[in-house]
C-alpha cells in the first residue's frame, strides 16, 4: 500500500485507522473520506460513498491504489430500517469494488461474526461452514464476501477482508451494534453509574480490542497474495466473554460497580445466533494472524486509557 483512500473514515473504526496509517505511510499518504468530517484535516475529503463518481474522482485525482470501504449501518440499526441498511451497505461497496476495478485498486471491507446464522456451530465455529444470517447486516455481510470474490474471480480486483467479531475501543464511541454493551459498560463503570445490560448474563460473544483491529487489517492487506486462498472472510478471533466475565473483570478494578439486565429482545435475538467463538486457524496459516489482547489485559487498557480520556 502507498496512496490509501479511507471511505467511512470518521466512524468507530475509521477513526483510529486513518491515525494508524499515518503512523505507518505517512499523513499525505492517507486521504480520509466520509459523508461528515472534520475539515481541519488537510487530508480529508467530504464524499458521499453512495456518489460512485464522488470516489472515482478522489482515487483518480490522488492516485490512489489502495480503498478501505468501512462504511456501513450495524447490526442493530440496520434491523430498524432494511432497505437504508442494504442501500447503503451494499451500495457503499459496488462503488468501491467498481472504482477499484477500473483504478486497479486493492480493496478491503470488513465482514462480521453477523454474517453466520443460528445453523453455524457456535464453539470453534470454522472458516467454511452454512452462512444464513438472519439479520439485514448479516445478509449484506455475506453477500460483501460473495462480491469480493467474485470482483477477484472475474476482473482481478484484489479484494480482501476479515470477518469481525464485536469491536471494542477506548477512542471512538460504538455505532449501533449488538456488541456495543462492551463498550458501553466502561463508560457507565468510569462515571460511577449503575450499567443496564441489554443481553443475557451468560450470552458469549466473540470480541476484539481495536489494536488487534488495526494489526489484522494491516496485516492481511500486506500479505504475499500467492498465500492468500479464501481472501474475503477470514475468520479473526481474540477474546470470548459474557457479560458476568467482563463485570467480573471490571470490579477488580472498580468493586462499587454494579450492573443489572434489562435484555433488549432485538439484541438478544441477534446475538443469540452469532458464535460464541470462531475458529481462526485460516487467518494464522494464510497471512500469520496473531491477536496480542485478551479480557484482562484489555480491561485494564481500556479503563486507564478511557478513565484519562473522560476526565479531560
Amino acid at each position: 500500500m502507498k496512496k490509501i483512500l479511507i471511505v467511512g473514515a470518521g466512524g468507530q473504526i475509521g477513526s483510529e485507522l486513518t491515525e494508524h496509517l499515518r503512523g505507518i505511510y505517512g499523513q499525505h499518504q492517507v486521504i480520509a473520506a466520509d459523508i461528515h468530517g472534520d475539515r481541519e484535516d488537510n487530508d480529508f475529503v467530504h464524499i458521499d460513498a453512495l456518489d460512485a463518481e464522488a470516489m472515482a474522482r478522489v482515487v483518480r485525482e490522488q492516485r490512489i491504489d489502495t480503498i478501505f470501504n468501512l462504511v456501513a449501518l450495524l447490526s442493530a440499526t440496520g434491523e430498524a430500517n432494511p432497505q437504508k441498511a442494504w442501500r447503503v451497505n451494499m451500495g457503499a461497496l459496488m462503488n468501491a469494488l467498481e472504482v477499484a476495478r477500473e483504478y486497479n485498486c486493492a480493496v478491503f471491507t470488513p465482514s462480521s461474526i453477523g454474517a453466520f446464522g443460528p445453523d453455524a456451530p457456535k464453539d470453534g465455529t470454522p472458516q467454511d461452514t452454512p452462512m444464513h444470517p438472519t439479520t439485514i447486516y448479516g445478509v449484506c455481510k455475506v453477500t460483501g464476501e460473495l462480491l469480493g470474490n467474485y470482483y477477484f474471480q472475474r476482473f482481478g480486483v484484489d479484494a480482501r477482508s476479515v470477518r469481525l467479531p464485536g469491536v471494542i475501543s477506548s477512542q471512538a464511541l460504538p455505532g449501533g451494534g449488538t456488541t456495543d454493551y462492551a463498550v458501553e459498560v466502561f463508560y457507565a463503570a468510569l462515571r460511577g453509574e449503575r450499567f443496564v445490560c441489554p443481553v443475557p448474563h451468560d450470552r458469549f460473544m466473540d470480541m476484539i480490542y481495536m489494536p488487534d483491529v488495526l494489526d489484522a487489517m494491516v496485516g492481511l492487506m500486506e500479505a504475499d497474495p500467492a498465500r492468500l486462498k479464501h481472501r474475503n472472510g477470514y475468520n479473526v478471533a481474540s477474546m470470548s466473554f459474557s457479560p458476568e466475565m467482563i463485570y467480573a473483570e471490571i470490579r477488580k478494578h472498580i468493586p462499587s460497580f454494579e450492573m443489572v439486565y434489562e435484555i433488549d429482545p432485538v439484541k438478544d435475538a441477534i446475538s443469540d445466533g452469532w458464535p460464541n467463538r470462531m475458529d481462526d486457524s485460516v487467518a494464522r496459516e494464510e497471512w500469520g494472524w496473531s491477536p496480542k489482547w485478551g479480557l484482562s489485559e484489555m480491561t485494564t487498557d481500556m479503563l486507564e486509557v478511557l478513565g484519562r480520556r473522560l476526565k479531560k
